[in-house]
């Protein structure tokens, strides 16, 4: 059997351009929203209206891709019921083609879509997400900047702090920010550099900050010393909300890529540290093919008796009803994950079989 045949290019053609058109719209409400939500913003150093608006422009690649699998059962049933409306979907059943070749002539068209979009979240799109992020920092706040290869740089008095990775720890009720592999360089009044220090880890608690693992190197008129201690008291008078803000910025698993994620992960586990979240985000990144094609094949024959004789409103109703229940079918799971400590790749796995069990099942009852 070839492929494609001419009713595969015209199923392809009107569902691409259904899914495109729906897209568009979903992706252009979601940029709306963000502005209005973005305004509240504007004033904060010299955060103005163009930079705003520039920030959402830079975040449409990343927000185009968590809306796709929504665009594309609802455009795909919307297509399907264009056919049906025109009463070509009938006259391809006339001839003998079947359900299951119809879905494949929808399924191939969105794959292709989809690996366009796992490109874009490999490239465009974590990296115009940390573009906007560093402009949206460094316009905010004078003394702090998030450069993207060397991290967080924050500015207090003579004083910088770099830090290659941190986040926001709670335990035991309490919350604090914890940085990693964090180094900071003291300047005298003449701009002269006189000590640098290392630390494993910094912590920002109640009593203040506190250095774990410290390595200082003092740079004197003649001589340079060293000296190493297991913890140091860091008396600053450095904002910790805001350094919290634009850690959880660039380090935001949700937006990094799969390498990036797997780097921390690594990380992590070397230093014995938490790597759920980006073990959460790495294998959501590796899965989001097989939640796509398995919430359209769920949802397309569940809707091929009623296309005809139901409206657009009906057809935009069955798509989000699918794409809603699968979203927070597979969150749940995921979570579930995360509290009893089980591999993600189950967790992720589970909701599109039972998707697919529910196509399979769909197909089986109403194929002929």
């Amino acid at each position: 059997m070839t492929f494609p045949k001419r009713h595969d290019l015209l199923v392809a053609r009107v569902v691409i351009g259904t899914v495109l058109l729906t897209w568009a719209v979903l992706t252009g409400l979601d940029l709306v929203l963000a502005m209005v939500d973005e305004l509240r913003s504007v004033g904060q150093g010299s955060y103005d209206f163009v930079k705003a608006l520039n920030y959402i422009a830079h975040t449409a690649p990343r927000r185009a891709y968590m809306m796709f699998p929504t665009a594309a059962v609802i455009g795909s049933l919307m297509g399907l019921g264009q056919l049906a409306a025109s009463s070509e979907l009938t006259a391809l059943r006339a001839l003998g083609i079947s359900r299951r070749r119809l879905s494949l002539s929808v399924a191939l068209p969105l794959l292709l879509l989809t690996g366009l979009m796992m490109v874009n979240a490999e490239t465009v799109g974590p990296w115009a997400q940390r573009s906007a992020d560093m402009m949206k920092s460094a316009a905010r706040s004078n003394d702090m900047i998030v450069a993207q290869y060397s991290g967080l740089w924050a500015r207090e008095g003579d004083t910088f702090l770099n830090a290659q990775a941190g986040r926001e720890r709670d335990e035991g009720g309490e919350r604090w920010l914890e940085l990693n592999d964090v180094r900071l360089f003291e300047f005298d009044d003449t701009g002269r550099l006189t000590s640098v220090a290392h630390a494993r880890v910094a912590e920002h608690r109640r009593s203040g900050w506190l250095l774990h693992d410290v390595t200082r190197t003092w740079f004197e008129d003649r001589a340079v010393t060293q000296t190493e201690s297991s913890e140091e008291h860091w008396d600053s008078n450095l904002d910790s909300a805001a350094l919290a803000a634009n850690a959880s910025n660039i380090w935001r698993p949700r937006y990094m890529t799969s390498a990036e994620l797997s780097q921390g992960i690594e990380y992590r586990k070397r230093n014995q540290l938490d790597a759920s979240e980006f073990e959460e985000y790495y294998w959501g990144h590796w899965f989001y093919p097989l939640n796509v094609l398995a919430l359209c094949l769920a949802a397309i024959p569940f809707a091929f008796g009623s296309l005809r004789s139901g409206g657009l409103g009906r057809r935009l109703f069955i798509g989000v009803v699918f794409a809603l229940g699968f979203w927070l079918l597979q969150t749940q799971v995921v979570k579930l994950a995360a509290v009893y400590q089980f591999d993600y790749r189950i967790a992720y796995l589970v909701p599109p079989l039972l998707m697919l069990s529910v196509s399979w099942f769909l197909f089986r009852r109403r194929s002929g």
